[in-house]
């Protein structure tokens, strides 16, 4: 939990950019995006919206359903962390010489993350468990679409986006 709220204060420091999101620091901070896109994913966005996702929903288990939902504060708290974390990541996303090429559609689907994991931020602070799953699955879509888009090769050890779930229609 310490290093998700640390991954996400470090994440939002350098989302920061100057007027119009141009990506061009004011003051003559520079911003160094030289982690590779890969990374960027399975150590900033991965983790943080596994646990946002892993926050929502039931399991189906033997002994029956399984609420995924909080049980308590800090629960609940680690997926506003989660949801935050993910917001701000899509802004950092969107840094000079981190988009990809087509660099508008890059951006789109980056602000899209961005929105959507507010969304589902806003839904974990007001403790709804119905509304924690459905803005997850649209978070969840976002991904989808962007990785159809932009293939982007994981590390040896990343984990895939799970199965899109059965009871759900896939986005089209």
């Amino acid at each position: 939990m310490k290093r998700l709220l640390a991954l996400a204060g470090l994440v939002a420091l350098s989302a920061c950019s100057g007027p119009g999101g141009t990506g061009a620091p004011a003051g003559g901070v520079k911003f160094d995006t030289s982690l590779p896109m890969s990374e960027f994913m399975a150590h900033v966005v991965d983790p943080a919206a596994q646990v946002f996702w892993r926050g929502a929903g039931v399991e189906l288990t033997e002994g029956g359903e399984k609420d995924l939902s909080p049980v308590d504060e800090a629960g609940w708290e680690a997926l506003v962390t989660a949801a935050s974390t993910v917001a701000e990541a899509g802004n950092a996303l969107q840094l000079q010489g981190r988009a990809l090429a087509p660099e508008a559609e890059w951006n789109r689907f980056a602000q899209e993350m961005t929105a959507r994991a507010l969304d589902a931020r806003k839904a974990a602070d007001s403790r709804d468990k119905q509304a924690v799953f459905d803005t997850g699955g649209r978070l969840y879509e976002t991904c989808v679409a962007c990785h159809a888009k932009y293939v982007i090769g994981p590390p040896a050890t990343a984990k895939p986006l799970p199965d899109f779930p059965a009871d759900v229609p896939a986005p089209k």
